[in-house]
């Protein structure tokens, strides 16, 4: 039975539950979402214990994750933490938000949906939450454009910012907020429902704006650092002319 001592005296450092599927709505006091979120629910193991009480983490799920607020991330942790009697514990939400666009020329409305990931992390009374937020973007190249006697290659890219925040403070920005830092570093913004007035217009803007995926990187850093994030930027091209993709990351 997991209550049985064990005596190897090895500590494992994370044991649970990973792929718990679970309907959560999601709420920061800026934007309420519904959907159906992948969680992971791992802790520590003493030296001495043979098991955890994966049960316990299910029904730690049930409880505080159906209605999720990354504000009381230390109540959550605190918890699971008694719960399990561990030292440590972490738990990892998956989801997707969607937010509206409107489309530049025609003002047609769409959804576009970026992925979130939070993970929250108790030890020994210290509580820690990163806040993961990945945008798509559209970017087209500086040295294509340089070069060519006319347009430039472009391709859309995928801008992942992570924003780390610890005790009182572990949520310091917001999802959106999060995303409209991602999404800004482009060349044009990714909009779902677009009419040829639209194309005409994000085809320019992106021309006008031509960035390399460094750019974009340093674009968002210094958009956290003038807000004192605790961050980490990876910026992924996904190249229409090459065969491989272009990546660039930065932490501050």
């Amino acid at each position: 039975m997991q209550g049985e001592r064990d005596e190897r005296g090895i500590e494992i450092d994370q044991v649970g539950i990973s792929g718990l599927r679970y309907p959560v709505t999601f709420d920061d006091g800026d934007l309420r979402r519904q959907g159906i979120a992948e969680v992971r629910v791992t802790a520590r193991l003493q030296h001495d214990r043979r098991g955890t009480h994966m049960s316990r983490m299910v029904a730690l799920v049930h409880e505080y994750l159906q209605d999720f607020d990354p504000r009381s991330v230390g109540t959550l942790l605190k918890a699971g933490a008694n719960a399990l009697d561990t030292p440590g514990l972490s738990v990892h939400l998956s989801t997707s938000v969607a937010d509206e666009v409107v489309a530049p020329a025609s003002g047609i409305p769409s959804w576009v949906v970026h992925d979130v990931l939070f993970g929250m992390h108790w030890d020994a009374g210290l509580v820690r939450l990163d806040t993961s937020v990945t945008c798509e973007v559209t970017s087209l190249c500086p040295c294509s454009k340089h070069i060519s006697d006319y347009g430039a290659h472009n391709q859309r890219s995928e801008v992942s910012l992570c924003v780390t925040g610890e005790g009182d403070s572990a949520y310091p920005a917001r999802v959106r907020e999060l995303a409209g830092l991602a999404a800004a570093c482009g060349s044009a913004p990714v909009v779902p429902l677009v009419k040829r007035p639209d194309e005409r217009v994000l085809t320019m803007q992106a021309y006008d704006n031509p960035v390399f995926v460094e750019d974009m990187a340093r674009e968002v850093s210094a958009a956290c650092r003038s807000r004192d994030l605790t961050h980490r930027v990876t910026v992924k091209n996904l190249e229409s002319i090459h065969s491989h993709d272009a990546v660039a990351v930065v932490t501050g």
